[in-house]
């Protein structure tokens, strides 16, 4: 099963990494804990000890333009926080 897996990089995020050693990422909404655990370990190679995850819905959306209300949606998507083992971190910005 292929699924997306994108790391959230953020201040709030890089804060909670650096202080527990938890990672953020978005993930598909239909993925599961142990997919998402193997994902992680085998794309970072390291040893995922927990996965917690939570599911957002979409937000409507509306701004006042020239042409009127414009109105929309924002897709719904699914967060993952995982929990590292000791001594072990992931680093986002070693490909740039």
């Amino acid at each position: 099963m292929s699924f997306q897996i994108i790391p959230i990089v953020t201040e709030k995020a890089n804060a909670i990494s650096e202080k527990t050693n938890r990672f953020s990422f978005k993930v598909s909404p239909d993925a599961t804990k142990p997919v998402i655990k193997h994902a992680v370990e085998e794309l970072y190679d390291v040893k995922v000890v927990e996965v917690k995850t939570m599911n957002y819905e979409g937000k409507h959306k509306q701004r006042y333009t020239r042409r009127g209300l414009q109105r929309g949606k924002v897709a719904a998507f699914k967060k993952a926080i995982v929990t590292l083992a000791e001594g072990q971190t992931i680093d986002f910005y070693s490909n740039l």
